[in-house]
């Protein structure tokens, strides 16, 4: 059967609407259903020109190619580029309903279009990111973010936190349940029978001998050394500013990265408008663009849809 997925279109006055309707002009080897509100898609449609959406059905049978809206109604009308926290609840109630449908097996994975997390926050409502909101609401123990472009993987031991909280965060519990975590997925999930992981190091020249920082010395290491003796094929810690060269990239599928920034800048020189997000650890697939709501470029009709559709295209290859 053909799997049918959900795609949330993301905060009403940024490009995640501009860029679901851009859809209609591509074929998927899937059913995509774009959860949301489904006067602000025709409005967006109105001027991209684009033909009119079709509503889902769910007790109809998934066709390929076919593209049609689950409706969630706004809150308050939305004008592009104009943020308005009003309708911060209607983005969380598109986000609850397509995560229902992967839980009941409605749908068989899960694409999101980007939020903003700030406006989310100025509604009063305590909002870090897609990861941890998905991860609440599925009553997952362990998620990990993982970005990934044409040549590389990058992992997060940490994800949205205060640079000055990081190094607290990453305890010896914590990074071996985020590298089993990244193991089993790498194996399950991309097929690689044996992935070999690079670890960076938390602190400049990973730590240099202690004289940098004590944390790979005393974190680190030891949890490497464990899993090493358990059959994991692991290297590290490794300084970040040389384990991104291709000598070291060449020999593994994937980098676990300490934090949000360490990573991801060089990830997405690599491969941005390509790179895909995607949360290890749910009991469902999610993959996500690699940007931002782009606020000043919603209703333009301008905004790329390459990360979307490398997140649909992704999403449908680990769904069949």
């Amino acid at each position: 059967m053909s799997p049918r997925i959900a795609i949330t279109t993301g905060e009403p006055a940024g490009i995640g609407p501009d860029l679901c309707r851009a859809l209609a002009g591509h074929a998927f080897a899937a059913e995509l259903v774009l959860v949301g509100d489904p006067q602000l898609l025709a409005e967006r449609a109105r001027a991209a020109n684009q033909p009119p959406l079709r509503e889902y059905h769910p007790d109809s049978a998934a066709q390929d190619g076919t593209l049609s809206v689950l409706p969630v109604r706004l809150n308050t009308p939305a004008h592009a580029g104009r943020l308005d926290s009003a309708n911060a609840g209607y983005v969380l109630q598109t986000l609850d309903r397509a995560l229902q449908g992967c839980l009941d097996n409605e749908f068989q994975a899960l694409v999101t279009a980007p939020v903003h997390k700030g406006i989310i926050n100025e509604a009063g409502i305590p909002f870090t990111g897609h990861t941890e909101y998905l991860a609440d609401r599925s009553a997952s123990e362990q998620v990990v973010m993982m970005l990934a472009a044409p040549g590389l993987r990058v992992a997060l031991a940490t994800t949205h936190l205060p640079l000055a909280e990081v190094p607290a965060a990453i305890t010896r519990d914590s990074l071996e349940a985020t590298l089993r975590c990244l193991h089993r997925e790498l194996r399950q999930r991309f097929a690689i029978p044996d992935p070999h992981i690079l670890v960076a190091g938390l602190n400049p020249h990973a730590g240099e001998s202690g004289y940098l920082g004590r944390e790979e010395i005393e974190v680190l290491e030891p949890v490497i050394r464990r899993l090493q003796q358990q059959g994991m094929q692991l290297t590290g810690p490794l300084p970040a500013d040389t384990l991104f060269t291709p000598p070291w990239l060449q020999q593994a599928d994937a980098v676990l990265a300490m934090y949000h920034d360490q990573g991801l800048p060089v990830l997405k020189h690599m491969g941005f408008g390509q790179s895909v997000n995607i949360t290890l650890g749910l009991p469902f697939i999610r993959t996500s663009v690699d940007h931002g709501t782009a606020l000043d470029k919603a209703g333009s009709g301008t905004a790329s849809t390459g990360s979307l559709l490398a997140a649909i295209r992704l999403a449908i290859e680990l769904a069949t």
